[in-house]
C-alpha cells in the first residue's frame, strides 16, 4: 500500500511539483508526518494537508522543513513562490465560478416575477380599447345632434361678412360715380376725374409705407438673429480642447492595482495591489532560520523588504532611489516595509535585517539555475 495518497487530478502542475518535492525530502530522511510536525513546530494535521496537496504551506513551514532535512532553503523557496502564484490563480478561477453560479441563481429567482405583468397586460389593453370606443361614440353623437352643430357653424356666419366690410372703405375714395350721377349745371362731366387722382396717390403712399415698414421689420429681425447667433458660437469652440488631454495623463493599470512609481512611495503593497502575483524576489538573505527578501513589482515599479521567522523586535530596512522604509517584526516574526520607487535594476535595491543584538544580514541577488530553481549569488 503506497504511503502517500494520489494528488488530485485538477491540481495545478506547479503545485503538484512542489508537493512532490516536499514528499521526496520527507521520504529521503525517513521521517514520518508526526516527526516532521514535531521538528518544525506545525501540527500533524497541517502537514497532512500540505503533503496531500489540499493546502499550500506557509513559507516559514517550508524553510523549517529545509533545515530539518538539510535541503537548500533557497531552492524550496523558489518552488514555493511558483506554487503560490498557481494557487492564487486557482482561487481566482473558483471565485469567478462561484460568482457566475450566484448570478445564475439570482436571474432564475427574478425570472419568476416576469409572468405577473404578462397576465395583467390584457386587462390594461382592454381598458384602453373601451375608453377609445367611448370616445368615438361620443364624437359620433356630437356630430348628429343639432345642438352640437350650432357652435361649429356660428363662427363661419360671423367671419364671412367681415371680409367685404374691410374692403368697403376703399369705395369712398372714388367719388367720381356720385359726381357723374348728379352733374352741376354749366360744368362738363370731365372734371370728375381729378378727385380720383389724389385717392390713388394716397393708396399708393399707403402701400409704399406698408412695404417700407415690412422691409425695416425684416432688417431688424435679421440683425437680431445675427446678434443672437454670434455669442452662441463662441462658447462652443473654447471648452472643446480642454478634456482632450485628460485621459492620457493616467497610465493603464491591471485590475486591482491602484498606484505606480512615485505614487506608491510609503504605501502598503498589499492594499495597493502590488503584491501577490505581481511581485517577484530578486534578492534574498538567510541568517539562521530568518529570511530577508526584496520583493519587486514590475507593474507598480516599486520594491519592499520582507522578513520571515525573525525574532520579535528585528527590523527590516530597504532603500532605493533616495527613498527608504523600515518595518519591525512583531510576535509572529513576519513583517514587510512600505514601498519605495524603483526605476532601474531591482537586483541593486538594498535590503537588510538588523537583529535586536545589533547583527546585520543583507539580501543578495538571486540567480536562476538551469533546473528552474534559484540560488543566492556569492558575496563579493
Amino acid at each position: 500500500m503506497p504511503r502517500w495518497k494520489a494528488l488530485p487530478e485538477e491540481l495545478d502542475p506547479q503545485i503538484g511539483e512542489f508537493t512532490g518535492q516536499l514528499r521526496r525530502l520527507v521520504d529521503r530522511n525517513g521521517l514520518s508526518v508526526a516527526a516532521v510536525a514535531d521538528r518544525t513546530g506545525y501540527s500533524k494535521t497541517s502537514w497532512e494537508r500540505y503533503l496531500n496537496g489540499r493546502l499550500l504551506p506557509p513559507l516559514r513551514a517550508v524553510v523549517a522543513l529545509a533545515e530539518v532535512t538539510g535541503a537548500q532553503p533557497a531552492h524550496l523557496t523558489t518552488l514555493w513562490e511558483l506554487a503560490e502564484r498557481a494557487w492564487s490563480r486557482a482561487e481566482m478561477r473558483q471565485d469567478v465560478t462561484m460568482e457566475a453560479i450566484s448570478v445564475a441563481q439570482a436571474r432564475a429567482a427574478l425570472g419568476e416575477f416576469d409572468t405577473e405583468p404578462a397576465q395583467t397586460a390584457p386587462t390594461a389593453k382592454s381598458a384602453k380599447a373601451a375608453k377609445g370606443a367611448e370616445a368615438k361614440a361620443a364624437k359620433a353623437k356630437g356630430a348628429k345632434s343639432p345642438q352640437a352643430a350650432g357652435p361649429l357653424t356660428e363662427p363661419l356666419t360671423v367671419q364671412w361678412p367681415q371680409q367685404p366690410r374691410l374692403d368697403l372703405p376703399s369705395s369712398a375714395d372714388f367719388p367720381a360715380e356720385q359726381m357723374a350721377a348728379a352733374p352741376a349745371p354749366g360744368h362738363s362731366p370731365a372734371p370728375a376725374a381729378p378727385p380720383a387722382a389724389p385717392a390713388n396717390q394716397r393708396a399708393r403712399r399707403g402701400r409704399t409705407a406698408v412695404f417700407a415698414a415690412g422691409a425695416v421689420g425684416a432688417l431688424l429681425l435679421a440683425g437680431a438673429a445675427v446678434l443672437l447667433l454670434e455669442p452662441a458660437a463662441e462658447p462652443v469652440t473654447k471648452p472643446a480642447a480642454a478634456p482632450a488631454a485628460a485621459p492620457s495623463a493616467k497610465p493603464d493599470l491591471p485590475a486591482g492595482v491602484h498606484c505606480t512609481g512615485e505614487g506608491c512611495v510609503g504605501k502598503d503593497p498589499e492594499k495597493m495591489g502590488c503584491g501577490g502575483t505581481h511581485a517577484v524576489t530578486p534578492s534574498r538573505g538567510l541568517a539562521g532560520r530568518s529570511v530577508i527578501e526584496v520583493r519587486y513589482s514590475a507593474v507598480c515599479h516599486t520594491a519592499w523588504a520582507r522578513i520571515s521567522r525573525a525574532a520579535q523586535g528585528d527590523q527590516a530596512t530597504i532603500s532605493a532611489g533616495g527613498h527608504s522604509a523600515t518595518a519591525q517584526a512583531e510576535r509572529g516574526g513576519d513583517a514587510y516595509t512600505p514601498m519605495v520607487a524603483v526605476s532601474g535594476d531591482p537586483a541593486k535595491v538594498a535590503a537588510c535585517q538588523t537583529t535586536m543584538a545589533g547583527a546585520k544580514n543583507c539580501a543578495r541577488p538571486v540567480r536562476a539555475t538551469p533546473a528552474g530553481s534559484a540560488t543566492e549569488a556569492p558575496s563579493r
